[in-house]
């Protein structure tokens, strides 16, 4: 019997051949362009559903860990390790399943795996000592720490909750020892924070690669099938869903469109000034929340956030901080009493503050309040500055990504979202109808 030859040459620089010949797939031609041009430190990969993400990086990963891709003034760094990261780790280790069984029955790879455990985390041992790594991003990368990597692969990035935190203070930080490689590989979902990294690597291609993906580039999955999806689905989720394209995502309240405008009109924070006029909204913490006070100049349109706070203290700290925020600024005050009722009124009833109960009406009150802060986006007449605060573990909240974030149905986490729009309730002219957008659901 003819043993087939093979080029290890040949496959160490082309990574579509390693593919072919040593794990017996034929990447389709975007996965092939993919593999080919994914070189830079920082990789892109935008695709929809079923285009193939995980195949192909399993292939990538193997690839990598095989032959230690990495440039040799690091051969000294320590054994190659590569990780595969996503939001739970059930996702993680999707790719890293896929790669094992890349493995099986190939009898010339089989040899080069010395081990496959399952724990601390799943992971796979190569006999040139080369480890690749299953881990979740949770805890806001916790699981990541304590250890360097040469390449991580960033699995479903446009899900995580705090991804420019985990890249940039946790995954940047254990690449750096090693000049590795980080790629980014997700569905879209709306123009968020994955979005956003997709339009700064395409504008510096120096060190940054950015690709797209259409489901139907697939060649193994059914065209009967997408032809019922392409007539059955709305045009956005196509776009999303299978073309792989980055659209305003349908659930968010405030575009991102918007919230760039209202961040470039602004002014920034600044002190009261003589004859302006304040308005101040308060969102009270409940449980492990945040109370925030907004303080929103009113004098003329756009209104100017020009004070924020966001903490977490007891009672009579935040009645003081209310009371302190209200002889420094003046204006009306817009207090969230949902739950307190008339306890926070009157416990504030030397400055004149003002409840909203967030559950009146039938809950018509928060959606009432929510669709006017969407108007006043809507209309440019709102401006508020980029702010980030530190929080106790050390990472950043940001005003932008809390906005950005929030959903008709979200109830966590949206503290300084309903500040803001109790500082516009404020404003808002009793004749003023007001468009009241139900939850998606209810909406069709």
């Amino acid at each position: 019997m003819l043993h087939k030859t093979y080029s290890w040459r040949k496959a160490l620089k082309d990574p579509v051949y390693f593919a072919r010949e040593f794990l017996e797939i034929e990447p389709h031609p975007g996965q092939a362009s993919w593999l080919s041009n994914s070189i830079k430190p920082e990789n892109a990969l935008h695709t929809g559903n079923r285009w193939g993400k995980s195949l192909c990086q399993a292939i990538k990963i193997m690839h990598h860990c095989i032959f230690k891709i990495r440039k040799t003034k690091y051969n000294t760094a320590g054994k190659y390790t590569a990780v595969n990261v996503s939001i739970t780790l059930d996702q993680a280790r999707i790719i890293l399943d896929k790669a094992t069984g890349l493995l099986k029955g190939k009898r010339i790879l089989e040899p080069l795996v010395t081990d496959i455990k399952q724990t601390p985390f799943p992971h796979i041992i190569f006999s040139n000592t080369a480890v690749f790594w299953a881990r979740s991003s949770q805890r806001r990368g916790e699981y990541l720490l304590g250890h360097d990597y040469d390449y991580c692969n960033f699995d479903e990035v446009a899900f995580e909750p705090h991804p420019e935190y985990v890249v940039n203070n946790v995954i940047m930080m254990r690449l750096c020892d090693r000049g590795g490689i980080l790629d980014y590989t997700s569905t879209p979902r709306g123009k968020n924070w994955f979005y956003r990294k997709c339009l700064e690597l395409k504008s510096h291609p120096e060190y940054g690669y950015v690709q797209s993906g259409d489901t139907r580039e697939n060649p193994y999955i059914s065209t009967e099938y997408m032809q019922r999806k392409l007539k059955t689905l709305s045009q956005s989720k196509i776009e999303q869903n299978i073309i792989g394209n980055f659209i305003d995502d349908p659930d968010q309240v405030i575009e991102e469109k918007y919230i760039s405008q209202s961040t470039s009109l602004s002014g920034g924070l600044s002190l009261p000034r003589e004859n302006h006029q304040y308005s101040t909204g308060w969102d009270l913490a409940r449980k492990r929340a945040y109370t925030v006070g907004i303080t929103l100049d009113v004098t003329s349109k756009p209104y100017q956030l020009v004070c924020i706070e966001r903490f977490q203290r007891d009672w009579k700290e935040t009645f003081e901080a209310i009371r302190r925020r209200k002889k420094e600024f003046g204006g009306e005050v817009l207090i969230d009493s949902t739950g307190l009722g008339d306890v926070v009124v009157e416990e504030l009833k030397d400055i004149n503050a003002r409840g909203f109960n967030f559950g009146e009406k039938g809950g018509k009150a928060r959606s009432e309040l929510i669709a006017n802060l969407q108007k006043e986006h809507a209309l440019g007449n709102i401006a508020y500055p980029y702010i980030e605060l530190p929080e106790e573990d050390g990472s950043l909240w940001s005003l932008q990504d809390e906005l950005r974030n929030f959903t008709w149905d979200t109830r966590e986490g949206c503290d300084a979202v309903m500040a803001l729009a109790l500082a516009l309730w404020n404003v808002r002219r009793p004749e003023q109808l007001v468009l009241v957008l139900e939850p998606r659901v209810e909406r069709i």
